[in-house]
């Protein structure tokens, strides 16, 4: 690591205690998708003790933000992510996420001038359900940025994860309610028309392409046992390697749902609940940098051979790599074999492992932002893919502080 990069870390750890406090603490009050008003309250606050120009509300989400230092014409974007999962509150460790990114923001400040650039904080809502980084992006919150970072606790430390892109829908059924006794023959069952959609998925499992994948769950399954279900409505999941991957996954479970509805005389709806998230695309420049910090800092990584062959679930993440250059590695946590979005997980998440991992995983991303900027021949290709994709715009992430 350069001296530069010392000095980058040196001002990380000096406000471990910082970041730690933080974590816990967005731990202890998790919050829902668009609903993390406390954690945004928590994080801004921070950051704007530490010098940075915070913007609340951006791209007309109340829980989204973005917190700036420096001018330089390299924009670094780092995403914190803080809502967590319904009943399991952050068995996907976001309170970590949250917590390593301003670790990393807190680092880059203290070398921001020297290095030429201007850190951007991304507050990204409702990653578990939402896509609040697809809205940002949309909105152009993410014009300014030629790079964006963020790290994701896991089981291990692998550096270049895979996820994959996702449809999140809702498919509503209506019917005709009756007296489930007295008079059945005059309704139109909207229950069975979902157990006759599932049991299709069912079977068309064993058809499905390599990495295609669908899960859901009944979130409506009638009003009574006396009363012929009128309404009924599944939540489903539809996962594939890519976007083509997916849109054929997706005209198949079509077929599923509409069978539903035409044996049991109902109508149907397919909505979309969330924006389709994006398979994940990690920039290998940037990743052969945190890689050598992270090994750096005695973290034993996953095997290069082994990395992304179990993808890490879907994220919106997803949708801006495919804007830009991104990375977004998992860092491990000692959860005792748990994955995420298991209950163990979210107590690991505020373990002693965790606490470690995000000071590390802080020092890690300001370390490969260091290389970014000082690599003649890297910065040179970010500004001007970053050029190319906005035509040269002015930047308007930030201000000198």
């Amino acid at each position: 690591m350069t001296d530069i990069g010392r000095r980058g870390e040196r001002a990380v750890r000096a406000v471990a205690g910082d970041l730690v406090e933080l974590s816990h603490s967005l731990h202890s009050e998790p919050e829902l998708a668009f609903e993390e008003h406390r954690s945004v309250a928590k994080v801004s606050e921070l950051l704007a003790g530490y010098g940075f120009e915070v913007t609340p509300a951006v791209a007309d989400l109340p829980t989204a933000f973005t917190a700036s230092y420096g001018s330089g014409d390299l924009v670094v974007g780092l995403c914190a992510e803080y809502d967590a999962l319904p009943g399991m509150g952050h068995a996907c460790g976001h309170n970590m996420i949250a917590a390593t990114t301003v670790g990393a923001a807190r680092g880059l400040a203290e070398i921001a001038d020297e290095l030429g650039i201007t850190v951007l904080v991304l507050g990204t809502p409702a990653e578990e359900t939402g896509g609040g980084k697809i809205v940002m992006t949309e909105a152009g919150v993410f014009d300014p940025v030629a790079m964006a970072m963020m790290v994701h606790p896991g089981r291990a430390d692998e550096i270049a994860a895979s996820s994959l892109a996702l449809a999140d829908l809702a498919i509503r059924y209506t019917g005709l309610e009756s007296h489930a006794a007295a008079a059945p023959e005059r309704g139109r069952n909207a229950a069975d028309a979902l157990t006759v959609a599932q049991v299709s998925l069912g079977l068309l499992r064993q058809h499905l392409k390599s990495g295609q994948q669908l899960h859901g769950i009944v979130s409506d399954g009638g009003r009574a046992p006396n009363i012929v279900a009128g309404h009924s409505e599944l939540l489903y999941y539809l996962r594939a390697r890519d976007q083509l991957s997916l849109d054929d996954l997706r005209e198949r479970a079509e077929g599923c749902f509409a069978a539903g509805a035409m044996a049991t005389g109902c109508s149907y709806e397919v909505a979309t609940v969330s924006p389709t998230y994006l398979e994940l695309r990690q920039d290998p420049r940037l990743l052969s940098a945190y890689r050598e910090a992270i090994v750096e800092l005695g973290r034993p990584v996953v095997p290069t051979g082994l990395e992304g062959v179990r993808p890490l679930g879907s994220t919106d993440m997803g949708n801006v790599s495919h804007v830009m250059p991104v990375i977004h590695p998992l860092i491990g946590i000692d959860s005792g074999g748990a994955g995420t979005h298991e209950i163990e997980f979210a107590t690991a998440a505020a373990s002693g492992s965790a606490d470690r991992a995000v000071v590390d995983g802080a020092v890690a991303l300001t370390a490969t932002a260091v290389h970014a900027a000082l690599d003649p021949v890297l910065r040179d290709e970010l500004l001007q893919a970053h050029e190319q994709r906005t035509g040269g715009q002015p930047q308007t992430a930030g201000r000198r502080r």
